[in-house]
């Protein structure tokens, strides 16, 4: 078979690895002109437009990002998703939505390994699924980080997900917001009606997502009357049931409280083990760079949230502290709005938020029309990450806190959100 690897990233290279058997013609296809090193003796494709030039090839498998509107081919066009619902033996539990979908996954993985389940943690979080498939038995249980790029052409549904929050992100790639929420809709398409979404209690975009379909039973979590996990008292509960306190959640912010009662609704239709889900969760420290402290320096605390890269991420974690803030802003422009941001700050704690990258002009113009106070707000022209935080040491005092949260894609300045973090944290720790 002849077989085109479109996208050579991590997903790509796995992908290769994967298809490349002696039966099967593998060709490497990018619209990069240079992938640095590649396997011996392999055949590319490589520049712009190359994945209009696939006619000859029986399947073009795609990597996540790449959207299969770009691709002419005569073949089948297929990802790595795709191959891995359909030869994954093992239960799948899909989680998506625009923020949070890491965290919740790796709690619900911490959850179930704390119960003694054996747990494969793939997807978008950063594991190739494809590169696990080989080491899982009908026994274990698989929880998928999917991403609306990846649920775009998907031909199965997991057999339990969760929808978190959908807001504006990825309006670059997708063609409005409405295209947006039908990708993420199709996480219950191949749903059966035994089978349960969890979907977020105040969010209009999951619920038109869970139930696009009509196809799986629909429960919100975080709220009491639809017989999921909701907070009340302090304390996680279901049916009036007390599972454990929410001290037990390592990771600040009420987003956070919201993604726990999604993971415990989802683990809860597995197992009732109340001590696992309470051990499981206080184990779980964060991701990186997702809202994660990094070190406290004269009384004030850095944290990194280079993850964020749209504005409701931004402002969950402005939501999390109460305590004055100074939050750096700015990034690549994916023409999403910041009126919503804007007003986050100007009624926050935020005493200045610095702004920088393509976009710091953009965000003042929004903060000016929140009619946000002068003072409340910098451009910084510097495209240095050193001179960005040197700014942020300097006007932050003992008892604040100081929060690198872009609300911006990353590659205006940076390789990608994890170099953006990786720099921000070597700053910090040379403070």
């Amino acid at each position: 078979m002849k077989i085109a690897i479109a996208g050579y990233g991590q997903e790509g290279k796995a992908n290769f690895e994967y298809w490349n058997r002696p039966e099967n013609e593998v060709t490497i296809v990018d619209e990069r002109e240079q992938l640095g090193e590649l396997p011996q003796g392999v055949t590319t494709i490589l520049g712009e437009g190359a994945f209009s030039r696939l006619t000859d090839f029986d399947m073009v498998v795609r990597t996540a990002g790449l959207n299969p509107a770009k691709i002419v081919t005569n073949g089948k066009v297929w990802s790595s998703t795709n191959e891995f619902f359909a030869k994954c033996p093992a239960p799948i539990i899909g989680v998506t939505g625009t923020k949070g979908k890491g965290t919740t996954c790796s709690m619900i993985a911490s959850m179930l390994r704390t119960a003694g389940k054996n747990v494969h943690l793939v997807g978008n979080i950063g594991v190739p699924a494809l590169s696990e498939l080989k080491s899982i038995q009908a026994s274990d249980i698989v929880v998928f980080e999917l991403s609306s790029f990846q649920l775009w052409d998907i031909e199965k549904s997991p057999h339990l997900a969760a929808i978190l929050r959908v807001e504006q992100d990825h309006l670059d790639v997708h063609e409005g917001m409405e295209d947006y929420v039908t990708a993420k809709a199709q996480i219950t398409r191949y749903m059966s009606a035994n089978e349960i979404v969890y979907y977020h209690p105040t969010s209009e975009n999951s619920r038109i997502a869970a139930q696009m379909y009509h196809t799986a039973s629909t429960k919100r979590y975080a709220i009491k009357d639809d017989g999921a996990v909701y907070v009340q008292d302090g304390d996680f509960k279901k049916n009036d049931e007390i599972i454990c306190s929410v001290d037990v959640v390592q990771i600040p912010g009420e987003h956070n409280i919201e993604n726990a009662c999604a993971a415990i609704s989802v683990v809860l239709d597995i197992t009732n083990d109340f001590l696992a889900v309470a051990e499981g969760l206080q184990s779980f420290t964060g991701l990186e760079h997702r809202l994660k402290f990094i070190r406290e320096v004269d009384g004030v605390k850095f944290y990194d949230d280079s993850y964020s890269s749209a504005p409701p991420a931004t402002i969950a974690a402005v939501r999390a502290f109460s305590t004055p803030q100074v939050v750096l802003i700015g990034g690549y422009d994916r023409n999403i709005s910041f009126t919503d941001l804007a007003n986050e700050v100007k009624n926050s704690s935020v005493k200045l938020a610095l702004l920088f990258g393509q976009t710091r002009h953009k965000l003042a113009d929004a903060f000016i029309e929140a009619g946000i106070d002068a003072e409340r707000f910098q451009v910084i022209e510097s495209t240095k990450m050193n001179e960005i935080v040197s700014v942020a040491r300097q006007v932050a005092v003992s008892g604040d806190v100081v929060i690198f949260s872009p609300a911006c894609a990353s590659f205006d300045m940076f390789k990608n959100f994890t170099d953006r973090g990786k720099q921000f944290i070597s700053e910090v720790n040379s403070l």
